[in-house]
């Protein structure tokens, strides 16, 4: 659909005069208390007022606003800057050379997100795709994937349902942008090296809570979510919260089911030294009828169906059930130096019968869709521990922070496949019985192994700080180790490939604050992931196994946080390797070489909090020219890698109503550049744009705060293809209606 292109300059106008507005005010730094002392949860309140009468009448009425104004405040849009940074522990964004954001659960909540994908829709930086042929969700950072195998909780890999996430278990989700193989170690599965998606737990807060949630989502999903936390003892010093959430029914794209359901538990325990939490999850979704991406045999990209239209199967389906938790352990032999360790595990059980279409003819949409059913069984475990200090030496003070990290991950896998394809249509789609599925690999009823993973690590950083606080120097290193076997489990189980390399991943960092509020700040880190094993016919060193890939990444920024604002401007640039087989010589042979490159150069503006009273933004903007370099031949030199537009913008706004206390109204847009389809750039996805809009009411009954929502996405029902990364298309979602209702009893 057309494309206002004064959307993008609005929003760069807009932080430009909240940036100029917020730089009016200026003080010196101050020197912040060691980073060991625990912050206790936030108490959201109001002040207290003066009776305007004394009477019964003028008493109700004062506790009644007062009731709509608290309740209002807590379900306010909120994007914090900063979150938890692995080896360096939760930090304020301000204060790290690192653009990180955190996303809260009031947020969730709003919106009615019934995916991690659906929370991450309000980042300019990311965008949601699937996953190859099945309905994971998978995020583009930085042009560069994060599969779910490789979102963290709590900074521990592993221990995440792996294809889809329900957000309702989690208090934050935090995106860091860029590289972190040194802060959280290499990601299980190698991805995660234009960004990292972190989740944290919900655990009780200060005041009680008895919240229900009553939710609707056409064409027929209904569902409710259960959350209610208490604190015990002297100090309030036992903690406990539980968390429940389902739906179930059609989505708005025709004969889509989905199911969903979670159960947290989350407990707590602190005193004066000590902090003690223990997290124990159970999920359990599952996709009927879904509709999946779309693979092309075509030389031109076929026009999208229409926005409600199911060209998938309806026997196509995946079910997901995961048993995860973990343990946390923090204690403060003195006031700097504190010990932590954390423990976690996943058990998954997954299975899915998948049909995927494949367009021949991008003019009538003709094509084919085959049928796969694969079993996948996991087990994982993932630990952390380590220690920081903090000291000075004469005017500079020192945070060390030295510890290690282990994950352990088997996977058993087998599948079964249809040898004959369905002719089928795009824009007309006939229905079909489920094929039978005579070619198979493996045991489907009972998988076996099919890889084993062991990732350990040692870290070791010092983060100086000097001349009032002003200036932070951080500088560190992390030794990895990747083990992988990889085993025959379609033809007998044998080992097929062993792995075992390790590096080491260097990590520069420095931020000046020239203001109280301020920081200009800069990086240098790297990704890192498994380096590849030659292979290939005629390839003179097949077997040679390689290095892992060190993804370099230099970044440098500028940010500005009052509380209740923030935004941040980065510039930075990746370049990942890539390897393959060329020519050797004069001899007709070929030697498989680490040659390749794609760079990725971009910017990000971010700008997050409150404008004005009562209007709230949150959104922003990328610009990313991702190159690749060094290809096999020349060929594609300078050109544009695939699926990663060359801009995003996200846009956001909440606005309370000054006539009708308790109402917000909010406003979305998500606009999207050009992305290639396939790397030669002959064919490409134009531009699209979304809109959203919602509201909600606040209003006190029985003296309790209930909240109605309703809300509208993709207002105008526009057809696009959202994505193309992977080579493969993802149709966006068609116009959806949500509806809920919140009451604090």
């Amino acid at each position: 659909m057309p494309v206002s292109r004064r959307f993008p300059v609005l929003v760069v106008l807009l932080a430009s005069c909240c940036l100029n507005q917020a730089f009016a005010a200026d003080a010196p730094a101050i020197r912040k208390p060691p980073a060991n002392t625990s912050s206790k949860p936030p108490v959201t309140g109001t002040k207290p007022a003066a009776s305007l009468q004394a009477s019964p009448a003028g008493m109700e009425a004062r506790q009644s606003e007062d009731i709509i104004v608290k309740a209002s405040r807590q379900n306010r849009m909120e994007v914090t800057s900063g979150g938890q940074l692995g080896a360096l522990g939760n930090k304020k964004g301000l204060d790290v050379p690192f653009n990180v954001r955190s996303y809260n659960s009031s947020m969730i909540l709003n919106q009615q997100s019934q995916t991690l994908g659906e929370v991450l829709e309000n980042d300019p930086s990311v965008r949601t795709t699937l996953g190859y042929g099945n309905f994971a969700e998978m995020f583009v950072i930085r042009g560069f994937p994060v599969d779910g195998d490789d979102v963290a909780i709590n900074g521990l890999y592993g221990i995440t349902p792996r294809q889809l996430v329900s957000p309702q278990l989690y208090d934050q989700v935090q995106v860091l942008n860029g590289a972190s193989a040194f802060l959280n170690g290499a990601a299980p599965s190698g991805t995660a090296i234009g960004g990292n998606i972190n989740l944290m737990f919900k655990h009780a807060e200060n005041d009680p809570l008895n919240r229900l949630t009553a939710d609707y989502t056409s064409s027929g999903q209904g569902g409710g979510a259960l959350d209610v936390s208490r604190r015990f003892g002297t100090d309030k010093a036992y903690g406990f919260r539980l968390n429940a959430a389902g739906m179930d029914g059609e989505t708005s794209i025709d004969h889509e089911y989905r199911h969903d359901a979670a159960v947290g538990g989350d407990f707590d325990w602190h005193d004066d030294k000590t902090r003690i939490s223990l997290d124990m999850d159970y999920q359990n979704q599952a996709v009927y009828g879904g509709r999946g991406g779309v693979f092309l045999e075509t030389t031109t990209v076929p026009r999208a169906a229409a926005p409600s239209h199911n060209f998938s199967q309806r026997w196509a389906y995946n079910n997901l059930n995961y048993l995860f938790g973990m343990l946390n352990i923090e204690h403060d032999f003195s006031k700097n130096i504190t010990a932590y360790g954390a423990f976690g595990a996943l058990s998954g059980q997954e299975k899915g019968n998948y049909s995927t279409v494949t367009v021949t003819d991008a003019q009538t949409g003709a094509g084919t869709a085959g049928a796969m059913y694969v079993p996948y069984n996991q087990m994982n475990e993932s630990t952390r521990a380590g220690v920081r200090a903090h000291f000075d030496t004469g005017p500079v003070h020192h945070e060390v922070n030295a510890g290690g990290s282990a994950l352990w991950e088997e996977a058993d896998t087998a599948y079964s496949m249809s040898t004959t394809d369905l002719s089928t249509n795009l824009y007309n789609t006939p229905q079909y019985a489920s094929p039978d599925e005579t070619y198979s690999g493996g045991n489907v009823r009972h998988p076996t192994r099919s890889s084993w993973t062991k990732l350990y690590s040692l870290f070791f950083s010092d983060t100086m700080t000097f001349w009032h606080d002003r200036i932070a120097l951080t500088a560190g290193f992390r030794y990895q180790d990747i083990l992988t076997d990889s085993y025959n489990y379609y033809s007998g189980g044998g080992l097929g490939s062993h792995y075992d390399k390790g590096a080491i991943t260097p990590v520069l960092g420095l931020v000046i604050h020239p203001t109280r509020h301020t920081a200009i700040y800069f990086n240098r880190i790297e990704g890192l992931a498994q380096g590849p094993t030659a292979t290939g016919a005629n390839v003179v060193n097949t077997g040679q196994v390689f290095a892992p890939y060190r993804s370099t990444q230099y970044e440098i920024g500028a940010k500005y946080d009052i509380g209740r604002f923030t935004t941040t401007l980065a510039f930075y640039q990746i370049s990942q390797p890539d390897a393959y087989a060329e020519a050797y010589g004069n001899s007709g042979e070929l030697i498989y070489r680490e040659n390749g490159l794609q760079r990725n150069r971009g910017m990000e503006l971010s700008v997050n909090g409150e404008i004005i009273r009562g209007l709230r933004f949150n959104g922003g903007m990328t610009l990313i020219d991702a190159s690749l370099r060094h290809t096999e031949g020349g060929t594609d030199n300078g050109h544009t890698a695939i699926g990663i537009p060359n801009y995003t913008v996200n846009g956001n706004l909440e606005y309370d109503l000054p006539f009708l206390k308790g109402a917000t109204v909010v406003g979305r847009v998500v606009n999207t550049g050009k992305q290639w389809v396939n790397t030669a750039n002959t064919m490409h996805l134009p531009v699209w744009t979304r809109f959203d809009l919602a509201a909600r009411y606040t209003f006190p009954v029985a003296h309790k705060p209930m909240t109605l929502r309703f809300g509208v996405d993709n207002l105008a029902n526009s057809r696009f293809w959202a994505s193309s990364f992977n080579g493969y298309l993802v149709e966006g979602l068609p116009r959806t209606f949500k509806f809920s209702a919140t009451m604090d009893f």
